[in-house]
């Protein structure tokens, strides 16, 4: 008897998070401090477990992208340094109650922090100066750097803990030129700014893609996101993949010519010489996006690979089992190590990130410790 949790899981394997921690660490002098971005729930993963496990493997800061995740951390024991990306402006008492230290990427930002930190009495509080070297998202641009400095002299509530700006395409080798300006603008302006302030605050430009394609640039301390959960940007790489979407077919089906079509539209066609399909537990409502059906994807079942067969349903979709030994509380695997979630990506041309932060927390996470 299968229970209800049997159904779909997201198998997260703590072990090779680790390994792939281990090879960022080495690809790393021993002087720089390594982030790890736990966002969005850790890109889906869950971000107290992986923080937790960050923490004792000796990752240096974390980083999240809102206030709230932070908050989360520290009610879970969580004591490393946490950087806010999307400090926003409206959660000041949070941010400086939990010990969470502020991304900066405008004056108004800076403005409005130190007059929460002047009314509760507060000094030296680290913040992060955001700088936009091309990005164009957020950040300070060259010309707006002057009036920071200004700025920053006169008011002791704030002491920048960092600088760091965000690298657009150093995944990609045709567009290393763009890279490499935006880290020569960012060495500029970051100079700029260490020399006028008197002290060193760290400097970070790298992401992973940085991190394994121009180590030359770790500067302080470096920011370890997509790579930490088994996506590397160098070909001849491969890391562990630390999510495992699965989830157990629930009924098998022999369809015969006369019954004509499978699911929403009629789009699944039952083959002249019939048709075996499996119905598995998970569908668009679980981030299983409608362009993987009708064929487009296939998942892994028993040592096979079976095409999804008709349109994904929300909650469901179909795979055509034909002429496989395959029964009703079978293992099917949506992504993991076969099919990898960048061979989804590739198919539905998007990045593996949208993958993985698509699973809902509906479905069940199952920590693989060992």
């Amino acid at each position: 008897m299968m229970n209800e949790n049997d159904f779909s899981r997201l198998e997260l394997s703590l072990p090779n998070c680790r390994s792939n921690y281990r090879y960022f660490r080495s690809r790393l002098k021993k002087t720089t401090k390594l982030l790890v971005l736990v966002k969005a729930n850790a890109y889906g993963h869950g971000a107290v477990e992986f923080a937790s496990m960050l923490q004792a493997e000796g990752a240096d800061y974390l980083a999240v992208a809102l206030p709230v995740e932070g908050v989360e951390l520290r009610r879970n024991g969580i004591s490393l340094p946490v950087l806010v990306l999307t400090a926003g402006m409206d959660f000041f008492p949070e941010i400086i109650e939990y010990r969470l230290e502020p991304g900066i990427p405008n004056l108004e930002t800076l403005r409005a922090f130190c007059d929460t930190l002047r009314e509760k009495g507060v000094k030296d509080y680290p913040v992060h100066i955001k700088l936009d070297t091309g990005m164009h998202r957020l950040g300070f641009m060259t010309h707006e750097i002057p009036e920071l400095l200004t700025f920053l002299k006169s008011h002791d509530e704030v002491r920048v803990k960092s600088i760091y700006s965000h690298l657009a395409v150093a995944e990609d080798p045709e567009q290393d030129e763009f890279t490499l300006g935006q880290i020569s603008m960012f060495e500029s302006n970051a100079g700029t700014i260490t020399d006028a302030i008197g002290y060193k605050p760290m400097w970070h430009v790298l992401n992973s893609a940085g991190i394994e394609r121009f180590p030359q640039f770790q500067h302080d301390m470096v920011r370890l996101g997509i790579g930490i959960y088994g996506v590397s940007a160098l070909p001849d790489v491969k890391l562990a993949p630390v999510a495992s979407l699965k989830v157990k077919v629930l009924q098998i089906k022999q369809l015969h010519p006369g019954d004509g079509t499978i699911g929403y539209g009629r789009w699944g066609k039952v083959a002249p010489e019939g048709t075996t399909i499996a119905t598995i537990p998970v569908g668009y409502a679980d981030g299983l996006d409608r362009h993987l059906g009708r064929g487009a994807a296939s998942f892994s079942i028993n040592g096979h690979r079976v095409p999804t067969i008709g349109n994904i349903c929300m909650d469901m979709c179909m795979l055509d089992v034909t002429g496989l030994d395959v029964k009703v509380g079978d293992t099917v695997t949506i992504f993991g190590e076969d099919p990898s979630v960048c061979e989804l990506a590739d198919i539905l041309g998007t990045i593996p990130y949208e993958i993985l932060t698509s699973v809902p927390r509906r479905i069940e996470r199952f920590i693989i410790r060992k």
